[in-house]
């Protein structure tokens, strides 16, 4: 059993003794530290403070929704309950209803018998570094202070479904009667998830056949939910037999979006950010846009930059993680900005990876240039990424080997502020070296024109790596 906190929230397995895994106790106690913390933000006299909570289908969500909302209500906070809901539905909804905050209870792609709680402040975007440290270090004192009978908070149901759709199809950027006269046939798999709800009804609402796939939201995953080319076989081939122009395919809490072509062959996840900024750039760039800027985190393919650039835009790197990577895009005003797993965040919906955002700009991109989806990946930079890991037996050799990587390639392009990433710029090549925040390992991403010499790239630097150690 596994609990893994971080300054983002909680998340573990359910089930098993105490200090094994995700368990009520943990549930209520960074719960509670979640409410004391926002209680430190002043409030006009009188008023109360109040928390949107959403959840994903998996099989635990009752049960945590449950002991959530029950604790922000015994910390005399009012709950504005949003059932089955997407991450970005619930982001959305702490704004849409004027809320202090929000408390997402997802484990993303992780399986099954994973859930978490995911922490989102005022403006409905996660907590800074500082804030999440604060309220694990109150959850870790174990004091708690709970309202009154008076004062006790209370629940509200509210389904923002349909104002998260409505805000997609409002955005400048989705052509929606572009989109209505390609009469494009999909196919979506929802991993039985909340995807099965919401992604069904956007996609009707811009016109688009819809073949589905997994969208009962029964939390009982058909298959692993991460939304890689392994675990999407049936999609695939299910675009092939339906002669269908696209698949589809989100992960349980709708963040991350990968698309499978025509032919059946992966659009890789990489390439969603990619294309979607392609896009936006394109439109920018039409109407004289000045600050045409991207962002993305270190380990994301090198083909956003090369896409900014044509474009005549500036690209930005962040360290890797959401917020990194948002706090960099208000730094630099990006137009669009993301990760390289499928996630797309469009500041003009909101600061947070949206696959609905992502799935109505691609099929505007589509609908304009007039383009099967894997003509179009042809005209994209052409790149592979490798993922490779150096397993260690002490955590304390992994700032041995950073530094050491520091030293061998000082010569080159380096960025020391998350691991050590290395450029090779005339070979149009990168390798990344991060550190587990859990375990014992380096985590090895490289990227190349080809699978084969990114995999090389890769390889030869853990036997660098190794050969340090001895």
């Amino acid at each position: 059993m596994t609990l893994i906190k971080s300054i983002s929230g909680i998340r573990g397995t359910i089930g098993g003794a105490a200090g094994e895994g995700l368990t009520p106790v943990d549930i209520v106690k960074f719960t509670y530290a979640y409410c004391a913390k926002m209680r430190e933000r002043k409030r006009p006299f009188g008023a109360k403070y109040k928390v949107v909570v959403g959840r994903d289908a998996r099989l635990s969500g009752q049960m945590v929704e449950q002991l959530v909302c029950g604790t922000l209500v015994a910390c005399g906070v009012d709950v504005v309950k949003c059932g089955f809901a997407s991450t970005p539905t619930t982001e959305l909804a702490v704004t849409f209803s004027n809320a202090d905050g929000g408390i997402i209870l997802t484990a993303s792609h992780n399986p099954r018998q994973w859930n978490a709680l995911k922490l989102l402040n005022e403006h409905g975007e996660f907590l800074s570094a500082e804030q999440g440290q604060a309220i694990l270090d109150c959850a870790e004192a174990g004091e708690f202070d709970f309202a009154a009978v008076d004062d006790l908070g209370h629940i509200e149901e509210h389904d923002f479904t349909d104002e998260h759709i409505d805000s997609v199809l409002d955005l400048k950027a989705v052509d929606v009667p572009a989109i209505r006269a390609a009469h494009f046939k999909v196919v979506l798999d929802a991993v039985n998830s909340v995807g099965g709800i919401i992604m069904p009804r956007l996609l009707a609402r811009l016109g688009v056949e819809c073949i589905r796939l997994n969208c009962e939201p029964t939390g009982d995953f058909a298959h692993n939910p991460e939304p890689l080319p392994a675990n999407l076989t049936a999609l695939s081939d299910t675009v092939v037999r339906e002669g269908a122009d696209l698949g589809i395919s989100v992960d349980p809490d709708v963040d991350r979006l990968a698309f499978i072509c025509e032919d059946g062959k992966p659009f890789v996840e990489e390439y969603t950010l990619v294309s979607v900024a392609d896009y936006l750039l394109g439109l920018a760039e039409k109407e004289g846009g000045r600050n045409l800027a991207t962002v993305s985190n270190l380990s994301s393919s090198r083909a956003l930059r090369d896409v900014t650039e044509a474009h005549g835009g500036t690209y930005h790197a962040a360290a890797v993680g959401e917020v990194n990577v948002t706090t960099k895009m208000h730094e630099v005003g990006a137009l669009i900005g993301g990760e390289g797993n499928g996630g797309v965040i469009y500041p003009a919906s909101h600061y947070g990876r949206d696959a609905m955002v992502g799935v109505a700009l691609f099929l505007s991109n589509l609908a304009h240039k007039g383009m099967k989806a894997g003509e179009y990946k042809k005209t994209l930079p052409q790149y592979h990424i490798a993922k490779n890991r150096i397993d260690l037996s002490d955590k304390a050799l992994i700032d041995k080997i950073l530094d050491s990587m520091k030293e061998r390639f000082a010569s080159g392009k380096v960025s020391t502020f998350d691991g050590v990433k290395v450029d090779f710029e005339e070979k149009r090549e990168w390798v990344h070296l991060r550190r587990s925040n859990t375990e014992p390992i380096i985590r090895v991403y490289s990227e190349a024109p080809t699978a084969e010499r990114a995999e090389a790239l890769g390889e030869e630097v853990v036997s660098l790596a190794k050969s340090i150690i001895g």
